[in-house]
């Protein structure tokens, strides 16, 4: 899961480089990044307790 909030993350990055924008979808996938990101936090702290 991690690796796929990275890979939007770089996606995400790369349509703000190159001034490539579809409309609000590289914001959808910064967001869906940092949720999958936070979810995979909080489910290492559940299972190490």
């Amino acid at each position: 899961m991690l690796s796929i909030a990275v890979v939007l993350i770089v996606l995400w990055l790369l349509g703000l480089i190159t001034a490539y924008t579809m409309g609000g979808l590289l914001h959808i996938l910064l967001v869906v990044a940092i949720v999958m990101i936070v979810i995979n936090l909080f489910g290492r702290r559940r299972s190490d307790s």
